[in-house]
């Protein structure tokens, strides 16, 4: 008898999958991703991405968490003992993610209350590093805490915890059905206000105009994959965690697609709505577009807050609705993302819930502190680049790899997913994950190893990237083997059976 928490509905599970893949990237990577790209014509790759490796991915992941039952440790011991390590490289991975991911959120949460009077004042960017974040010089010193980065931190971090301490259906789920219709609603509401401005036109014509050459450049293919493969929470043990907690028939096919479709809506949308508003700045400044386009941290903070000072009406307001949409689409991915280890932690050492969430996120919040201290900045920078081209990206490849062409156990997943699911998938979706995805991933890691060999990211000095960026990545991985020593009690290998399995 399966004694496995589960989702309370279907719609509920693709909630939570769709408020996992919808986070912050979305709003703040996308668009500029999109328009250096080929504008319009990016469109092409990214499609082609979504449909070749994307869903196929969410497939696999579904497949894997829904056959075997377990959080990624467990699954993949689950599959052959010999690869346990990955399961556990995927869960440290997402517990570096979830430490700095929690300080992004404060950052949006502080920005939501400053917005309703335009803090910020006449230089935001100066607002941000200088009174705000009291950034130093250079990196390498943690210095003091920011109290105004600390205090909405905690907050992050009891809203989550508090959610997780509710488990699977009255708490993940819940929430998810209040946070994502509530982000969609304000999006929408904040994209519908943008096209109206003056010089929307001109933003909107900037993100859409193809340039058709582009198409035809390697790294523009690259760069569509890069993008639907970090927005989707593929390759840091999510899907796979959430997926395990459905019921035994669950269509999986078909939610992979609503997810993977869902998640590129948003960020068209999201496209939208940033380029409305950078075509207004524009048309306010009376420059160019291509002079006003900004991604990331440089995009929310810096450039957002300084087109909230400049709408003719209801600054305030907008300003608010904006942080506020950053806020959920933060804390909908945190709870994802600690999810992973909080499961992981409670199968493999037999914690309570409540043990492994207070564990285990009170550990990531203690950890987090680091990222909320005035050198902060420059540490989260470093921890985020690495551990996302070094550890998921290299992790999803890994997985890939492992499952098609050591394992071989896509033909199995296949029959699994067919057996329960209305869209029927084929040798098709053999050859995406067992060739196509493969070779790209390949081909984007060998790429970011050279660029990084060749150059310092962002100028950083060696000895700060040895212990802020290459050390992450590097203990990430480390992690994965030296929790696979310990041993699982027997029993939780052994299930489920072959028959429940399939």
């Amino acid at each position: 008898m399966e004694n496995r928490p589960q989702w309370g509905t279907r719609a509920g599970f693709i909630l939570a999958a769709i408020g996992s893949a919808v986070g912050l990237g979305n709003i703040w990577r996308f668009p500029a991703v999109a328009y250096e790209n080929g504008g319009g014509a990016f469109f092409i790759p990214y499609l082609f991405a979504l449909l070749t490796a994307g869903i196929p991915l969410l497939i696999l992941e579904f497949s894997l968490g829904h056959k075997f039952r377990g959080s990624a440790p467990l699954t993949f011991a689950r599959l052959n003992k010999k690869f346990e390590w990955l399961g556990w490289w995927q869960v440290a991975i997402s517990f570096v993610i979830s430490t700095y991911y929690a300080v992004i959120i404060a950052w949006a949460m502080s920005f939501t209350i400053f917005s309703i009077n335009q803090k910020w004042g006449d230089n935001p960017k100066d607002f941000l590093f200088g009174d705000y974040l009291q950034l130093p010089a250079t990196a390498g010193a943690p210095g003091g805490i920011v109290p105004g980065v600390f205090i909405p931190l905690v907050l992050v971090w009891l809203i989550t915890l508090g959610v997780l301490l509710k488990g699977v259906k009255r708490g993940i789920e819940l929430a998810n059905k209040i946070m994502i219709p509530t982000l969609v609603g304000l999006f929408l509401i904040i994209v519908f206000r943008a096209i109206t401005l003056d010089g929307a036109a001109q933003g909107l014509d900037a993100f859409f105009k193809p340039d058709w050459a582009s198409v035809a450049n390697p790294k523009v293919w690259v760069a569509a994959y890069g993008q639907i493969f970090f927005s989707l929470s593929i390759g840091f043990a999510i899907m796979i965690t959430y997926s395990s907690y459905l019921p035994k028939k669950t269509d999986l096919t078909n939610s992979a697609f609503i997810t993977g479709f869902a998640n590129s809506g948003f960020e068209l949308l999201a496209g939208i709505g940033v380029f409305s508003a950078l075509g207004f700045m524009a048309a306010q400044q009376g420059v160019p577009v291509s002079e006003v386009v900004s991604a990331g941290v440089g995009l929310a903070f810096v450039v957002f807050p300084q087109i909230i000072s400049e709408f003719p009406a209801f600054n305030g307001l907008f300003g608010v609705a904006f942080f506020l949409c950053l806020t959920l689409a933060g804390l909908t991915s945190l709870i994802s993302i600690v999810e992973t280890y909080v499961a992981a932690a409670q199968e493999k050492f037999k914690f309570s819930r409540k043990k492994a969430v207070l564990i285990g996120g009170g550990t990531s919040a203690l950890l987090s502190i680091l990222f909320a201290t005035k050198g902060g900045l420059y540490y989260l920078d470093a921890a985020d680049y690495f551990i996302n081209q070094f550890g998921v990206a290299l992790a999803g490849l890994v997985e890939v790899v492992v499952i098609a062409w050591f394992v071989k156990e896509l033909k199995g997943l296949q029959t699994h997913a067919n057996t329960i699911s209305d869209i029927m998938i084929g040798s098709w979706w053999r050859v995406f994950l067992g060739a196509i995805t493969p070779v790209v991933l390949g081909y984007m890691m060998v790429q970011n190893i050279i660029t990084n060999i060749k150059s310092n990211y962002e100028g950083y000095p060696t000895e700060f990237l040895l212990v802020a960026g290459w050390g992450v990545a590097v203990t990430a991985l480390l992690v994965g083997f030296v929790l696979m020593v310990v041993k699982w009690d027997r029993e939780m290998l052994q299930f489920p059976s072959k028959k429940e399995a399939s």
